[in-house]
């Protein structure tokens, strides 16, 4: 028998007024039918402050991975206002997180016989 893959835990972070949540929604959910067929998206409103502020919200949209951000240069703002999110990618500034940075998170989350980031 082969390796069984390890289950992550996604989320998807956003606020309402948001005009980029929809786009990232997409994209998040054809990276996990395509690499984790069958796992949840966890969807989270993040536009109460108080919501933003227990979730360390750093702006909209957020994709974590086993509570990882996908941004490999994210660095904590210590500003959880629900705001719009911006990315500096390949292509320049975006509203959305690269696919292939959602895919190197899944891929990562998944990845047995290894222990992850945390020890676990």
């Amino acid at each position: 028998m082969g390796p069984r893959l390890s289950p992550v835990k996604v989320e998807l972070l956003w606020f309402d007024d948001c005009p980029n949540h929809a786009e990232a929604r997409r994209m998040l959910h054809e990276v996990v039918d395509a690499l984790a067929p069958g796992t949840a998206v966890e969807d989270v409103n993040a536009t109460d402050p108080e919501t933003a502020e227990r979730l360390r919200f750093p702006g909209s949209p957020t994709i974590r991975v086993d509570g990882r951000d996908v941004d490999p240069t994210y660095v904590d703002p210590g500003d959880y206002t629900p705001r719009c999110r911006l990315y500096w990618t390949a292509a320049g500034l975006r509203g959305v997180p690269q696919r292939n940075w959602m895919e190197a998170a899944i891929g990562a989350g998944q990845d047995t016989g290894k222990q992850g980031p945390r020890g676990d």
